[in-house]
């Protein structure tokens, strides 16, 4: 088993991915920001935030045809994608615990 550090740091690439991939479609990127409530200028600044990269693992896995996009694209097993938004800041579905 991978330790924890790999495991978290294998997901943020898989997020960052995901990121440029949102990033780089003109379609998903306003659905983003809308759903998001992120201006796009803001991008930058709120990728450094706790969660932000949780939440666009989240974005992908909420739409099956956008995730099997990324997938074949980045070459991402969609497997993948919902194990490292597990290993993310606040990715891991603990509802109950608060910030």
């Amino acid at each position: 088993m991978a330790n924890p550090g790999s495991m978290r740091e294998e997901a943020e690439t898989i997020a960052v991915k995901a990121l440029g991939f949102v990033a780089a479609d003109p379609e998903l990127l306003p659905r983003f920001l809308a759903i998001t409530g992120i201006e796009a200028h803001s991008i930058r600044q709120a990728a450094g935030e706790p969660g932000f990269l949780a939440g666009v693992l989240q974005f992908i896995l909420a739409h099956e045809p956008t995730l099997m996009r990324f997938a074949a694209e980045t070459g991402t097993p969609p497997a993948s994608v919902g194990r490292a938004l597990r290993a993310l800041p606040l990715g891991d579905d603990d509802h109950g615990h608060s910030i």
